[in-house]
């Protein structure tokens, strides 16, 4: 599932059934425990089957999408306790972040993706939010999330078989992979989940 990289190039990655997130660092043969724990407890300092992790490098934290417990969470390496909790009542399966500090949610229950400003605890739609559909102003189980130079909102629309494009702004999105139903032709995606774009607009 999740993986980021801190400034150090320490790996972090998301081990959702142990519902914990282990740090490889470089050049090591076993990783520590930097987040959570073997124990699934709802509503507590651990995690339950967390789904992405990202590292704000501008505060030094990571953001978790704690799944299970249905919140994306701060949380500063080495603390036992979540430092914020950003968002509550959220099927979050990945998260991003923008130059502007905002973070980068999707909501699978709710087919929307939520952007959260520095100091805004209600969010903003800017991807998806009009019900479960294909409509280019729809979302079907929306999974990753990236977001480029110009605030494009990249998702990959799981269910739809797609990657949809949304411009800073706009009200629907653009094709920009697949959607052309299941399949495995080089025209067709099949339940896309993992998104990246690189700095010349090429979808990976």
């Amino acid at each position: 599932l999740g993986i980021c990289v801190d400034e150090n190039q320490n790996v972090f990655v998301v081990d959702s059934v142990n519902n914990r997130i282990v740090e490889w660092k470089v050049g090591a043969k076993e990783g520590v425990l930097a987040f959570g724990g073997d124990d699934f407890v709802q509503g507590s300092d651990k995690l339950a089957g967390p789904s992405d992790v990202i590292f704000d490098q501008r505060n030094n934290n990571f953001i978790i999408a704690d799944c299970n417990n249905q919140r994306v969470v701060r949380w500063i390496l080495g603390v036992d306790t979540v430092h914020e909790i950003i968002a509550t009542d959220i099927d979050c399966k990945g998260l991003a972040i923008d130059e502007n500090n905002s973070i980068y949610v999707t909501d699978n229950a709710r087919d929307e993706v939520v952007r959260y400003d520095v100091g805004d605890s209600e969010g903003t739609i800017v991807a998806g939010g009009n019900g479960k559909g294909d409509g280019l102003n729809q979302l079907n189980s929306p999974y990753r999330v990236f977001v480029d130079q110009d605030y494009s909102v990249y998702v990959s629309d799981e269910d739809n078989h797609r990657v949809m494009k949304w411009t800073d702004g706009a009200t629907e999105g653009i094709v920009v992979a697949g959607g052309q139903g299941a399949g495995g032709s080089l025209s067709q995606i099949h339940y896309p989940r993992g998104i990246f774009v690189d700095n010349f607009g090429t979808i990976y």
